[in-house]
């Protein structure tokens, strides 16, 4: 797989393998991108966005059959995706369409100006005008569906886009872009691969007005650093704790199945999954007992045999991670109630795994682990375990869970999350604001905000 600058493959002299994470073979290599080859495609989007900022019309239109190309080739994306990446071909599926939808909701999204007043003296009009080049910088966990929804509505707001994928997952990146390409002109949309440091230097690049980026807390901040010369605009997508409460009246029995789901969805590699469990001392033992037996009735294995439910780890570092906060609670004293094993064979596989008997203490707890891995912690005191969910840096995503609505959504608005879910976690829409707070993030994603933080606002004052 190449690269993509000015509507053409590109290649380096450097290039890089990029593994399957179920086999551990070597499923394509990718161009290792140079900083010559990072200006070159910032260039080509430079002189691209002279025409393409000025026909709406035709961006619409472009971004309607966008969406038709990417579900015209979703078998073929899906399987690419989790031949990289190692989630289940269905996950895989369900993740481009919803990537698709996202350039079909944008051609239809109202941005007129605003009228701020039009009277015999005067008129003010708020207009919105696009930033210029922007930087996509992608992860490995979603990285179509996050593409997407960063694309799309750059592409509308009449910005030029250069993407930059993980290094772990580069190949269903640029595929999707080499076909959207198709019908977008030259330079519009453009790819370059390679490791963290040519993010760092997109970052710092004078022609990139934005950097949209989602991934580590820790990366974010340099991000920020790295752009602070050029005052460019951010939007930012971080790290996540994500703590779901089960109130004394949530039903074990009927409603367990989604809280697990909700946790291990993707091996649990997701910012927004359910990462810390507070269970009340009333139904404790027995959501432990319950999750447990989900847990280990899961078939775990590669993403391309559709009897699996959950794939592997995508690469080794998150591998040890996970397996390191794991044995470091196991020695505390914390019981390993599921899993906690890896599976014997290649890949980076290991169990979901649930862990018990633990406090807010144990880095399991405290730190984002981003796999399937998941504490669960007892609770007496409402009030007491609010203000525990709330203790963390992390402000992503958070729920409550119970057979009283009314109650559930009275706690949920004391949890400091850009989103809480009551009876729910993980539901995106197109249409619905996401982003996070604290050290979670900076700006907005999906919906008319998403739009919108990829405009500057402009006012135009006329006398009359």
């Amino acid at each position: 797989m190449d690269m993509l600058i000015d509507g053409r493959s590109a290649t380096a002299r450097d290039r890089f393998e990029v593994l399957n994470p179920a086999t551990l073979e070597v499923v394509d290599t990718a161009p290792r991108a140079t900083a010559d080859d990072l200006d070159r495609a910032v260039q080509a989007a430079k002189r691209a966005f002279k025409t393409w900022s000025r026909d709406a019309d035709a961006r619409r239109k472009a971004l309607t059959r966008c969406s038709e190309l990417i579900q015209e080739h979703m078998q073929e994306l899906a399987t690419l995706l989790t031949r990289e990446q190692g989630k289940p071909m269905l996950e895989a599926s369900g993740e481009i369409f919803f990537g698709s939808m996202f350039f079909s909701y944008y051609a239809g999204l109202e941005t007129s100006d605003t009228i701020l007043k039009d009277d015999g003296a005067q008129k003010v009009l708020i207009t919105r005008r696009p930033l210029g080049v922007i930087g996509s910088i992608t992860p490995w966990n979603f990285p179509l569906g996050i593409l997407c929804w960063k694309v799309a509505p750059a592409l509308l707001a009449g910005n030029t886009v250069v993407c930059k994928p993980a290094s772990y997952t580069p190949l269903s990146t640029v595929r999707l872009l080499q076909i959207i390409a198709s019908v977008l002109p030259p330079g519009v949309i453009n790819a370059v691969t390679g490791p963290g440091a040519i993010g760092a230097a997109m970052a710092k690049h004078p022609d990139i007005r934005k950097i949209s980026f989602t991934g580590s807390t820790e990366v974010g901040k340099s991000v920020m650093r790295d752009g602070a010369d050029t005052i460019k605009r951010l939007t930012l997508e971080l790290g996540g704790n994500d703590a779901a409460i089960l109130l004394d009246d949530f039903s074990v029995e009927k409603a367990m199945k989604h809280v697990y789901r909700n946790a291990f969805f993707n091996a649990g590699q997701v910012c927004i999954a359910i990462k810390r469990l507070y269970a009340h001392e009333k139904i404790y033992d027995r959501v432990v007992e319950k999750m447990s037996e989900l847990a280990g009735r899961a078939k775990v294995g590669d993403g391309l045999n559709p009897e699996n439910e959950m794939g592997p780890v995508n690469n080794r570092p998150q591998l040890e991670r996970v397996s390191t906060l794991v044995e470091d609670a196991r020695k505390r004293g914390a019981r390993i109630a599921a899993g906690g094993i890896r599976p014997e064979g290649k890949g980076y596989f290991y169990r979901p795994t649930i862990v018990a008997d633990l406090d807010d203490s144990f880095d399991l707890v405290s730190q984002e682990q981003f796999g399937p891995a998941v504490p669960i912690l007892k609770y007496s005191d409402l009030d007491e375990v609010v203000d525990r969910a709330n203790r963390s840096p992390f402000g992503l995503g958070a729920s409550v869970w119970s057979t009283n609505r009314e109650r559930a959504e009275e706690v949920a608005s004391r949890l400091e999350a850009g989103t809480t879910w009551v009876n729910q976690h993980l539901w995106l829409e197109t249409d619905v604001l996401y982003g996070g707070i604290k050290e979670s993030g900076i700006g907005h994603e999906m919906g008319r905000w998403g739009f919108e933080d990829m405009v500057n606002l402009q006012v135009i004052s006329v006398r009359k």
